[in-house]
């Protein structure tokens, strides 16, 4: 199994993407499901960032206000680092646990739904290969106005707080243009799955975990037995 890295920016078209592989009936480890879970009322991470911003976060029902927290850290880089370092070690580690699951059960790869793979560059080094949605500049922005009801400097103040769509682009083995209509992307995205399933790259995990789990002797063994029947 090998790790494909799925990112874009905001209002790009990711999610759209995901939805597609998952279709088709690859895995996909979202980071922004996993991060809304590690967050539930009473979680260490919850109280962390609690104590860290302040209880004006909250809302009545004492669950995080996703908007305001939003607001505050993508107009202060220092506090938007600030929020990564309390949520991304347990993000990553429930991620890794959803991927070994999926290497158990045998899976050829598997999808890591990352906003900011470029940007931590913490799990980019991990990934065998990335794939960016892009979509023109002038569109991302009317998508977030109108998805989040916001301003246009509000839409244009979250979508500079990213690393440019232009330049995720140059970093990334795979790019999917979600510029055009759904048709034309789920096209992209087929094709995409079709050379991914049809890669060898699993296979040097495969027998990485052969040689761990039986040692050598082990791994000549099965390959023995496998080309005699």
């Amino acid at each position: 199994m090998f790790l494909v890295g799925l990112t874009g920016g905001i209002a790009s078209g990711k999610s759209t993407v995901a939805a597609v592989f998952r279709e088709l009936g690859c895995p996909v480890v979202d980071a922004d499901q996993i991060a809304r879970q590690i967050v539930e009322l009473d979680s260490p991470v919850y109280w962390a960032i609690v104590r860290t911003f302040g209880e004006e976060i909250l809302q009545e029902d004492r669950q995080i206000n996703r908007e305001k927290l939003g607001s505050i850290i993508f107009s202060d880089m220092e506090k938007r680092k600030l929020l990564n370092s309390i949520t991304h070690p347990a993000i990553h580690k429930a991620m890794f646990k959803q991927i070994f699951k999926y290497f158990i059960q045998g899976y050829r790869y598997v999808i890591l739904d990352v906003p900011l793979l470029f940007e931590t560059n913490k799990l980019a080094k991990f990934m065998k290969h990335t794939i960016v949605v892009y979509c023109d500049p002038q569109a991302q922005l009317i998508r977030l106005m109108k998805r989040n009801n916001l301003t246009q400097a509000e839409a244009e103040q979250r979508i500079g707080a990213q690393m440019p769509l232009e330049q995720k682009r140059k970093l990334a083995s795979h790019v999917i243009d979600n510029s055009g209509d759904s048709t034309n992307t789920y096209r992209q995205v087929c094709k995409l799955h079709c050379q991914l399933e049809d890669s060898l790259d699993f296979l040097a995990v495969r027998l990485l975990a052969a040689v761990t789990l039986t040692g050598i002797g082990g791994l000549f063994y099965i390959l023995i037995k496998r080309c005699i029947f």
